[in-house]
């Protein structure tokens, strides 16, 4: 990326300095190993990584850096905006388990919708046009449609990125000790965590069967998550207008994390084996190490 376009890039996205020998050493090569790599359509890209880990930074980064170099076009999707609508998880909540109430484990996205976007992003004709999803998380509901942004065709690739890309699910045994005060208090029969884990191995794993590569952002622990998506959510405050609700202070915030334990801690000790390309990030949040499996 040019130096004027990285010096762009890194105050849109309020980065470090730092952030440019990351950069330099780390995404841009991932990057070029992309464009080397032949395909017989256009890929879709996973990327995976526990919350705050810089999953739609280094999303946005390829994507620029992809149409920099080679004049790739590439839509960029967050498992995020294919959340369900507030009113469905409620409804998740009363019929399932009220935990389900909260976005983000499995479960509480749409995946027949976003297999159905993938699917058609990756044919996507010439002249053709699509809106992409959103949701907007001030709000903790889907953003209305109108405001979604449209891409056109042909793609080069599609970049998916999400917390829990290509983890799979754990064996029974494995959900009966509860990882955290939230499970031991609100999950004591493990009917939460059985039915996430049971999504997982389902529609979740069949929307993951379409990645053609899936790249991994292995933070160090879950003392790093909590830190860097407090990080996440001082941004989002400092973007969005005063008095709107979804913006959660301290105690809620590390709640919020503990749903995300679980799954997190077996993407740290799965992943590294079977994701193309392992990036190992430093409590200081910088990459220290690319590793790509053979």
């Amino acid at each position: 990326m040019k130096a004027a376009r990285l010096a762009a890039f890194c105050k849109a996205h309020r980065l470090p300095d730092s952030f440019r020998r990351v950069a330099a050493a780390h995404y841009a090569p991932l990057a070029r190993w992309l464009l080397e790599t032949p395909w017989p359509v256009p890929p879709i890209i996973g990327i995976c990584g526990a919350q705050g880990t810089g999953k739609s930074t280094l999303a946005e980064f390829l994507a620029a850096e992809l149409n920099d170099v080679a004049a790739w076009t590439v839509a960029v999707l967050s498992m995020d905006d294919f959340y369900l609508s507030r009113a469905g998880r409620l409804e998740l909540s009363r019929t399932v388990h009220p935990l389900l109430a909260t976005r983000g484990p499995p479960g509480t996205h749409d995946c027949e919708m976003m297999g159905d976007c993938l699917h058609r992003l990756r044919y996507l004709g010439d002249a053709e046009s699509m809106a992409l999803p959103r949701f907007d998380k001030s709000r903790d509901d889907r953003a209305p449609p109108e405001t979604w942004p449209r891409v056109s065709g042909p793609l080069n690739a599609v970049i998916l990125e999400g917390w829990c890309l290509g983890v799979p699910p754990q064996d029974a045994g494995e959900l009966v000790t509860p990882v955290n005060d939230l499970e031991a208090r609100l999950d004591s029969d493990a009917r939460w965590r059985t039915y996430i884990n049971n999504r997982l191995g389902d529609e979740y794993a069949e929307v993951f069967s379409r990645l053609d590569r899936l790249i991994f952002l292995r933070t160090p622990d879950m003392d790093a998550v909590l830190r860097w998506r407090s990080e996440q959510e001082s941004k989002l405050i400092a973007n969005t207008s005063a008095g709107r609700p979804g913006i959660m202070d301290a105690p809620q915030l590390r709640e919020f994390v503990q749903h995300f334990e679980r799954l997190s801690r077996v993407a740290i000790a799965r992943l590294p084996a079977t994701a193309d390309v392992t990036l190992v990030l430093e409590a200081s949040h910088e990459v220290r190490e690319s590793l790509y499996r053979q």
